[in-house]
């Protein structure tokens, strides 16, 4: 290692935060997705259902929202749940730019499996309920953190 890079020690992979947080994404990721494909699903589809499974229904705008995304994102992702008849897809009636996405009875239908694969994946990580809620905790408020001072300094 040359005395340039000796200086920059911040510059070490395996020192990052940024790449600690896209490994184990990534590994969670490999994780779910032989069991949702199971189911016909893809992870980023999983994920906007859990937001409809919060709210029964969304319009397209609060599903990104929730998932921290823009709508030109989710809107490609709800068609194909639509198309493989986990959500339903209307136009609001007193706003027809508004679409309104809701739950069918097959995604209500696999809701229970979905769970399971929920714990499944909660089992691998090897954690008790208690470091799985302060993980997530920390998590949450490191996303909520740079939200905040990404917004301010936009």
């Amino acid at each position: 290692m040359t005395a340039a890079r000796d200086e920059f020690g911040n510059l070490r992979l395996d020192e990052q935060l940024c790449f600690a947080l896209y490994a184990a994404t990534h590994a969670i990721t490999r994780v779910y997705r032989p069991l949702l494909a199971e189911l016909g699903l893809t992870y980023p589809q999983y994920i906007v259902l859990l937001v409809l499974f919060e709210r029964h229904e969304s319009t397209v705008n609060g599903v990104a929202e929730a998932l921290k995304l823009d709508a030109a994102t989710v809107t490609p992702l709800l068609k194909r749940l639509a198309e493989a008849g986990f959500v339903s897809r209307e136009r609001s009636r007193d706003d027809e730019r508004v679409v309104i996405v809701r739950l069918t009875p097959k995604a209500e239908a696999v809701a229970p499996r979905l769970a399971a694969i929920q714990n499944t994946v909660r089992c691998r990580a090897g954690l008790d309920a208690g470091q799985f809620e302060a993980l997530r905790a920390e998590l949450v408020a490191l996303t909520d953190r740079l939200c905040r001072d990404g917004e301010a300094s936009s």
